[in-house]
């Protein structure tokens, strides 16, 4: 299994411009999961990256543990959110001694699994260490939504960084690719180029529900961004499902 290490050179980025999104659908989590737990639940967030969200979740007063295989996003993990526990290890074959509540993962970042067998070996590893009635969510794009943002390049340019991105969509493979360049400046005030690529796997409603039954999932739900949060976010889906 190839470990997934992209995000390494791209953490720095990434928590200084994307970091924040995850706290945006904090009010979608609300409604379709935490309304229904007290604030002392255990949470485990996957792929959990700088921890934005494992942050407010435990300001909140939830019992996170967050984990991602990417050791550069842990690092800023760990200085957003310090008394949060985060465990480095890969969603597709992680196995801890507590059990949990609540399972998230947000921002799309099993779009990232790229082979249904990999998916699959995700789901069963949530479903293991859920307590019995734990609730799973997570968002991921459908192929509406890459065809909607990953066919634009865009540019974000400040004095001291500037990322440049260049992503397109494959129809016929089902892959989406993002070409990121960024240029930081560095203590000594030179500047660093960085490439970064990412790439993501379009999945069916149909595939996600399927997959998840297949671990033993039940009460599967999908919610539509836009139609069912007035989110901005056209072809993010929203999943639930239950352990047993």
């Amino acid at each position: 299994m190839q470990k997934y290490t992209a995000y390494n050179n791209f953490a720095y980025v990434y928590n200084r411009f994307w970091g924040e999104f995850p706290i945006t659908i904090l009010p979608i989590l609300e409604e379709i999961v935490l309304k229904d737990f007290p604030q002392n639940t255990r949470i485990l967030d996957l792929c959990c990256g700088t921890g934005q969200l494992a942050a407010e979740l435990t300001k909140q007063g939830y019992e996170v543990t967050g984990i991602d295989s990417s050791e550069q996003m842990l690092k800023y993990a760990r200085m957003n959110a310090p008394t949060t526990a985060f465990i480095p290890s890969d969603v597709r074959s992680f196995m801890l001694m507590a059990r949990f509540n609540v399972a998230f993962s947000t921002f799309d970042s099993l779009n990232h699994v790229l082979e249904i067998g990999e998916l699959e070996q995700v789901f069963g590893h949530v479903y293991r260490q859920l307590e019995t009635n734990g609730v799973f969510v997570f968002d991921m794009n459908l192929e509406p939504g890459f065809l909607h943002r990953w066919t634009v390049p865009f540019q974000i340019v400040e004095d001291d960084v500037v990322v440049i991105v260049k992503s397109d969509y494959d129809v016929e493979q089902k892959l989406a690719t993002g070409n990121i360049t960024t240029f930081t400046q560095n203590e000594d005030n030179l500047w660093e180029r960085n490439d970064v690529v990412l790439v993501q796997r379009a999945y069916t409603i149909q595939e996600i529900f399927e997959t998840l039954a297949s671990v033993g999932f039940i009460g599967l739900e999908v919610f539509d961004a836009v139609e069912d949060f007035k989110l901005d976010q056209v072809g993010r889906a929203f999943f639930r499902a239950r352990k047993r």
